[in-house]
């Protein structure tokens, strides 16, 4: 199925590691042009190195940015500009979570999370929505978790921010809509990402990896038996940034194997 996204310019923010780079890798092999920033130059490198085996150079920017920065922010969206000569599509993956109850999430975990839940995403739609317009609109893709419909107790902050980002996406969508920008979201479960195996490997050193992912999956009373994949959610957002899904604006979409209560 040809996507439509062959020369198109797609901004990642956080698309250094995880489902952010993944989805890099998958937009250069459609033949779409990339740019990914994160806070670490040594991982921006890497994950430079490891793009070229999906795409030319010519096709290829990084940079690194802290999100949360409203300045390296303005800064990577302009030099993505110049380099590609104008901005298709955007999408928010950099993500963190912190695990705490109430009174144990300190208020500079609190700000953190806001900063990067809330601003890093306004920051990145201001400093982008002047190219998508230019361009006659374009495709804006937020990376949520299911927990912003369904807490848990130990991740309140998490779950209280993603629960705002949720909002914030529904009524971008409707903002921007007159604009020809559609904005959605991606809502993950539990995916195997960088950060879940820094937790496998503090938390269970001795086990393998697909033991313990798969005990995960039977805590967790994931439907589908198993943890999911980078790549699982990579693909559904390059079907929302594809000509595909050019009447799905306002939507979430949970890539999460059918984790969570029944309606």
């Amino acid at each position: 199925m040809d996507l439509g996204l062959k020369g198109k310019v797609a901004v990642i923010m956080g698309g250094t590691s995880g489902v952010g780079l993944k989805t890099a890798e998958m937009f250069l092999q459609e033949g779409a042009r990339v740019a990914v920033c994160g806070r670490n130059s040594k991982r921006k490198e890497k994950a430079y190195d490891n793009l070229l085996k999906f795409g030319p150079a010519d096709s290829i920017f990084a940079a690194t940015c802290d999100v949360t920065n409203k300045d390296d922010v303005n800064a990577f969206i302009i030099g993505t500009a110049t380099h590609f000569g104008g901005i298709d599509i955007l999408v928010n993956a950099a993500g963190q979570s912190v695990m705490g109850y109430f009174f144990d999430v300190t208020d500079e975990q609190w700000e953190q999370q806001i900063q990067l839940k809330y601003f890093a995403i306004i920051y990145a739609v201001k400093a982008v929505h002047p190219y998508l317009v230019k361009n006659g609109g374009g495709r804006i893709i937020n990376i949520n978790a299911t927990l912003a419909k369904e807490p848990e107790r130990h991740m309140i902050a998490t779950a209280a921010t993603r629960a705002g980002l949720l909002n914030l996406s529904k009524t971008l969508s409707q903002e921007l809509a007159s604009d020809n920008i559609l904005v959605n979201s991606v809502s993950l479960g539990l995916i195997r990402t960088d950060q879940w195996e820094r937790r496998r490997l503090k938390n269970a050193p001795d086990m393998n990896a697909e033991d313990y992912y798969s005990d995960l999956a039977k805590k967790r009373n994931i439907p589908l038996g198993r943890v999911g994949e980078a790549e699982e959610v990579a693909s559904v957002i390059l079907f929302l940034a594809s000509n595909k899904a050019s009447y799905v604006a306002g939507s979430t979409i949970e890539t999460a194997g059918a984790l969570g209560k029944a309606l």
